[in-house]
């Protein structure tokens, strides 16, 4: 029997992907709306000015095929560990410049603790498993790759 206010027929996982466009906090955060939670957690990661002392100028993301299909299946542990009613997943590749939105995550649940553990697994997970990499290139005229 569906919740009142759920989405007939929508499993919990609303939105996942990979995208080389800007991100919306707006789209994520509607994604996950059900009536039948109680918390939502949001997680926005965004380009920093500077990393391991050196400042950054910009950065590249870039992903290996495989990556939607990884994120679906940590997506799909997320919602098997924890009772996640909606979860919504995005992630940037491309160039980006410092303030840009690099990955936008949010999981509903019943409750608060829930959301925040869930959101906090999916975006940690997210991080060590999906083949995204990070290509930064600092002021000093210095790169580095991060995660290949």
């Amino acid at each position: 029997m569906d919740h009142p206010g759920e989405r007939a027929g929508d499993e919990p996982i609303r939105l996942l992907a990979i995208r080389d466009t800007p991100l919306s906090l707006d789209e994520v955060f509607q994604a996950v709306g059900d009536d039948s939670a109680g918390g939502t957690a949001l997680f926005v990661g965004t380009v920093r000015d500077h990393d391991g002392g050196a400042d950054v100028d910009e950065l590249g993301y870039s992903s290996h095929p495989s990556a939607e299909a990884e994120l679906r299946r940590v997506a799909e542990k997320v919602v098997a560990d924890f009772p996640v009613r909606a979860l919504a997943a995005v992630h940037r590749v491309g160039d980006l410049a410092v303030g840009d939105l690099a990955v936008v995550v949010a999981v509903s649940c019943p409750h608060r603790a829930e959301a925040f553990a869930a959101c906090r697994k999916l975006i940690d997970d997210l991080k060590h498993e999906v083949p995204i990499w990070k290509h930064q290139r600092f002021s000093d005229g210095q790169e580095e790759w991060v995660g290949a």
